[in-house]
């Protein structure tokens, strides 16, 4: 058994985060241009129209909102890595999915890997991997991949910035079991959060993580329990509704990498009212070509250390 705790209650919350063993943020970026993005085959509720068929994608528009999102880092101090995409990887420009960066407590930096649900965005998982290597990362596998194995990287796990804490989603991308392999070899606890609403497949599509004491987060993708631990653990949660969150708007797949700005997508005006009472700077960027895939800011980078 993993010397960290798992967390799935209030209840069982018995140490507030922000006293954990300090670690340092996550400051650089990873993005991976868009070069063989495209919209053809489903596997998440957002890729389809109400009548049923695929959207259709304008490439060469997607590729002019990749570059805005990149400048939109530069602007904030964040000069992205950039990789190629994979031919007939048409997901991998969502590289937040691929793994989970990460240091050990002597800080040397690991990158967990994923074993992702679909087998064509399983093959992005080694180039990704093999980026990161470059940079100095070891490389660890989480075991054979296995229907009860899979886990889906920072889509459904999420550091508490600046302490080593996580916080983990399960559904229909990564396991339930698969927290203790991942607190072990993070050398964290982790709050395990399941996600009841298939429209929120992942964690990332349903909670970004402002800073260490603030979430934006929608009620909808939580159980009870759930929704309760989140609130035990960030003193101020911000709520988004449904019709925010939910394509084609995406409101809680932004990124805050500075715990001021706010990357977002354009057309959430209530909750980008919200982030402004609440102190946060929002900086629209329209990523609609994306979200016809079902990602936008956060699915479009990795953070590393």
């Amino acid at each position: 058994m993993p010397s960290q705790r798992l967390i799935h209650t209030a209840a069982q919350l018995t140490t507030n985060p922000r006293t954990l063993t300090p670690m340092p943020k996550a400051r650089r970026v990873l993005m991976v241009r868009p070069t063989h993005f495209n919209v053809d085959t489903p596997i998440n509720p957002h890729m389809r129209k109400a009548d049923g068929s695929l959207h259709t994608l304008d490439r060469a528009r997607a590729l002019t909102q990749w570059e805005a999102l990149k400048r939109a880092y530069e602007s904030l101090g964040f000069a992205p890595t950039v990789l190629e995409g994979g031919e007939g990887l048409p997901d991998m420009v969502f590289c937040a999915n691929q793994c989970l960066p990460t240091l050990t407590r002597t800080g040397v930096p690991r990158a967990l890997l994923s074993n992702m649900a679909d087998t064509i965005r399983h093959r992005e998982v080694p180039l990704v991997a093999s980026a990161l290597a470059r940079e100095g990362y070891e490389t660890q596998p989480l075991g054979e991949r296995t229907p009860k194995t899979l886990f889906e990287g920072m889509g459904d796990c999420l550091w508490l910035p600046g302490r080593r804490f996580l916080l983990g989603g399960f559904g229909s991308r990564t396991a339930a079991t698969m927290y203790e392999r991942v607190a072990e070899a993070a050398e964290a606890d982790v709050a395990v959060f399941e996600l009841t609403n298939p429209r929120f497949y992942h964690l990332d599509t349903c909670l970004a993580i402002l800073d260490d004491s603030t979430a934006l987060a929608c009620p909808d993708a939580f159980s009870s329990a759930g929704w309760a631990l989140l609130n035990a653990i960030f003193p101020r949660v911000i709520e988004t509704s449904l019709e925010e969150a939910d394509s084609p708007r995406f409101a809680c797949n932004a990124h805050c990498p500075d715990e001021k700005h706010v990357l977002i997508h354009p057309g959430s005006t209530r909750t980008e009212t919200q982030l402004r009472s609440a102190g946060f700077v929002p900086v629209p960027v329209d990523t609609e070509e994306f979200i016809k895939s079902g990602g936008s800011v956060f699915c479009m980078k990795l953070m590393f250390f």
